[in-house]
C-alpha cells in the first residue's frame, strides 16, 4: 500500500491491524463456540469449566462473579455440568459451610479432545517465534486476558444501565 500523505498511511495502516485484531479475536470466539459444542455444552459452561479447571475449583459465588451471571443462574449451570459429569461439589476444606465446584479429571478428555486441533496448531504457530518472541507473546497473553475481562465487565455494567433505564 503506498500512499504518499503520511497521516493516510498511519490510519491505513492502524485499520490494517485494526483488521487483523478483530479477525484474531474473532476467530478465538469462533473456537470457543465450536470446543463448547464438540463438547456438548453451552458457551457459558465451556467458559465456567475452563474458569474452575484452571482455578482447581472455585466456589459458585466465585463463578458467578467471574461469569457475571446471578447467583441462580450459575447454580442452574454447575447442576447442568454436574449432570454431564465435568464437575462435583465438595466441602470447602477451610470452611464446611462452603461448597466448592471442581472439574472431574476423568471427565475432561471429551473437552481436551475438543481442543486438541487448536493446541496443534497454535503449537505449530508458536514454535516459528524464537523464544524470546514467545516470551513476548505470552506476556501479551498475561496481560491481555485481564484487559478482556475487565473489558467484559464494562460491557455488561453498561448493558445493565441500559436495560434499568427503559
Amino acid at each position: 500500500m503506498q500512499i504518499n500523505d503520511k497521516g493516510r498511511f498511519a490510519m491505513a495502516e492502524q485499520d490494517d491491524r485494526r483488521a487483523v485484531f478483530r479477525d484474531y479475536v474473532d476467530a478465538v470466539g469462533l473456537h470457543g463456540t465450536a470446543g463448547a459444542e464438540a463438547a456438548g455444552l453451552q458457551a457459558s459452561e465451556w467458559y465456567a469449566l475452563s474458569r474452575i479447571t484452571l482455578a482447581g475449583g472455585l466456589t459458585s459465588g466465585e463463578l458467578a462473579a467471574g461469569t457475571g451471571l446471578t447467583t441462580g443462574a450459575t447454580t442452574r449451570l454447575i447442576d447442568r455440568l454436574e449432570r454431564a459429569g465435568y464437575v462435583r461439589r465438595t466441602a470447602d476444606p477451610g470452611d464446611r459451610r462452603k461448597v466448592v465446584v471442581e472439574a472431574v479429571p476423568g471427565a475432561l478428555a471429551q473437552v481436551e479432545a475438543a481442543v486438541a486441533p487448536a493446541r496443534r496448531r497454535i503449537g505449530e504457530v508458536l514454535a516459528g517465534y524464537s523464544p524470546e518472541q514467545q516470551e513476548l507473546l505470552f506476556d501479551y497473553f498475561r496481560r491481555a486476558a485481564p484487559a478482556f475481562r475487565e473489558a467484559t465487565e464494562e460491557i455488561r455494567s453498561a448493558t445493565q444501565e441500559r436495560k434499568g433505564s427503559r
